[in-house]
């Protein structure tokens, strides 16, 4: 089936139809998308990182938990597919794509779907709109970066922080200077590196197509990348999709902090569901390069919007007293786009 999930789309699959050896796995999804190829042109994948995304999903075994998600991205222009991250937004595709599969019985107008998110062994919950026992995607929910409204996937997280480095600070820091920039090494779900793009000797409000343009800006980006793995205890991320590199300035439309992502190659049009919890997160730590730019609401319950090139997403991050982060909640939309045979 291919939906879209948030402001990604890329194929679901049920795990028992692909095949078993994660090699032969692989080749088959490479096959599937068209990669490598910048087009994709051979394949159902659209030329970009956002939309050459699968989801394999599974009734799980797991003390209440009903299905399982591993996230695989296939790289565009490289023979590379790597399971080192979550996606947040094919996230709010997997309920649906459950229901629709019989894995998950529908239960009432909203039918809870808990899932296993594999690649970093946490879970989440997605609330799913089922009147009369069936999926409905049509409703009034808008999500920007994605045209029109649709009905509402609510995703809560809880215990995501260290998701894929071990914790939510690997280096144990709010503040780390890497290549002469100070950054916050953080991971709330997606591993990030969250800096302030003054220090870039840019604004902040660029727009995508000038980001990928800029390959001086990209290579100074990059090279802070590759030094902070080892920090992160991801390793060598040369050919990694993690960390996600996320450049911070002062809000302009009422939020508490506006970003620009990397994605980490190419500038991403809104911002990762998982990054953008990340990025929140990283503005409550006092001293760091977010929470110099960001403007942050009081109280235990923060409902913290995060601006980027097309709009804003909003994140209720639960604190507790010691600062910690309990539990993160997003509103997404999900679309059956197709069902059907692939030929690969």
């Amino acid at each position: 089936m291919w939906m879209r999930g948030g402001t990604s789309k890329g194929g679901y699959f049920l795990k028992e139809d692909l095949p078993a050896d994660p090699a032969a796995r692989d080749a088959f999804l490479l096959s599937a998308l068209g990669s490598p190829d910048p087009l994709q042109i051979d394949g159902m994948g659209g030329g970009d990182p956002l939309t050459s995304k699968v989801a394999v999903v599974s009734r799980s075994s797991r003390p209440g938990i009903d299905v399982d998600y591993l996230f695989l991205q296939v790289s565009v222009d490289q023979a590379i597919v790597t399971d080192a991250q979550n996606c947040g937004n094919i996230l709010a595709g997997v309920g649906p794509f459950a229901i629709e599969r019989g894995l998950v019985a529908a239960q009432g107008e909203e039918t809870r779907v808990a899932i296993w998110m594999e690649n970093t062994g946490q879970h989440a919950v997605a609330t799913v709109s089922t009147p009369g026992g069936t999926v409905r995607y049509a409703g009034e929910a808008r999500i920007d970066g994605v045209p029109g409204t649709h009905a509402p996937v609510a995703l809560e997280f809880r215990d995501t922080a260290g998701s894929s480095c071990g914790a939510l600070l690997p280096t144990g820091r709010a503040v780390d200077v890497v290549e002469g920039i100070c950054v916050t090494l953080i991971d709330n779900g997606m591993p990030c590196v969250v800096m302030q793009a003054a220090d870039l000797g840019i604004t902040g409000y660029e727009d995508r197509d000038w980001l990928d343009g800029a390959e001086e800006l990209k290579a100074r980006i990059e090279a802070i990348r590759l030094a902070v793995g080892p920090l992160m205890n991801l390793g060598d991320v040369r050919e990694k999709s993690v960390p996600k590199m996320m450049l911070v300035a002062p809000p302009r439309h009422g939020g508490v902090v506006t970003v620009r992502s990397f994605i980490p190659h190419r500038a991403h049009a809104a911002i990762g569901v998982l990054g953008a919890v990340s990025v929140a997160t990283a503005c409550l730590f006092p001293g760091s390069p977010a929470a110099a730019v960001a403007v942050v609401p009081e109280g235990p319950a923060k409902l913290l919007s995060v601006e980027h090139p097309t709009g804003e997403i909003s994140c209720m991050l639960e604190v507790a007293e010691d600062g910690s982060v309990i539990s993160a909640a997003l509103l997404r939309t999900a679309r059956k786009l197709m069902d059907g045979l692939i030929f690969a």
